[in-house]
């Protein structure tokens, strides 16, 4: 069996550690991962999609359109422009935050009306999340990407106690209480 996750965010959100920690997570349970990270702009706030896939034998790192078991959208508006990745029975997990692209800043365009609404009646299902929020309850913002983990991680069934090694092992000891505290809350939100 085969977990295709693909996650999408904006440069700075943790989409490559978030990345990591599932790879992580897959070592932990003896099984094959591949990973394949799309860095587009992300010095400079543009999108940042990576592609998981975890099983026994895995061949290639790239989720396929349709192919998305799980998709773990950081941003809202990069949950829209990624929906078409997901499986038609498949989980699209989004933190609700809003970050304006550049087109949007200048001005030249218009940040797009009533995306929660277009998304939960275009996809089978579909979780909304306000992880930012949670995250800085455990004491940072930069812990968004690990309240994701913990959502994703009781919505899929996932291993908890593995999934909390694979953070502990993945971010650096003197943020590793704040990760855990910020995926324990993540797991209960959902």
């Amino acid at each position: 069996m085969t977990t295709n996750i693909l996650i999408s965010g904006v440069g700075g959100q943790g989409t490559l550690l978030a990345s990591r920690v599932l790879g992580k997570y897959a070592m932990l349970k003896n099984q094959d991962c591949k990973l394949s990270e799309i860095h587009g702009m992300s010095q400079r706030g543009g999108s940042v999609t990576t592609h998981v896939r975890i099983g026994e034998r895995i061949h290639s790192p790239v989720v396929w359109e349709g192919g998305a078991d799980i998709i773990l959208a950081f941003e809202i508006l990069e949950s829209a422009r990624v929906k078409h990745y997901l499986k038609e029975d498949g989980v699209l997990l989004v933190n609700e935050e809003v970050i304006l692209p550049m087109p949007c800043i200048t001005g030249a365009m218009q940040y797009p009306e009533n995306l929660k609404e277009q998304l939960t009646s275009s996809v089978k299902k579909v979780v909304f999340i306000r992880a930012k929020e949670l995250a800085m309850q455990a004491g940072s913002e930069k812990a968004t990407n690990i309240v994701m983990l913990g959502s994703v991680c009781k919505l899929q069934g996932l291993d908890k106690a593995v999934m909390e090694q694979a953070v502990a092992e993945c971010v650096p000891e003197k943020f590793r209480e704040l990760n855990l505290k910020a995926f324990a809350l993540g797991y209960e939100q959902v």
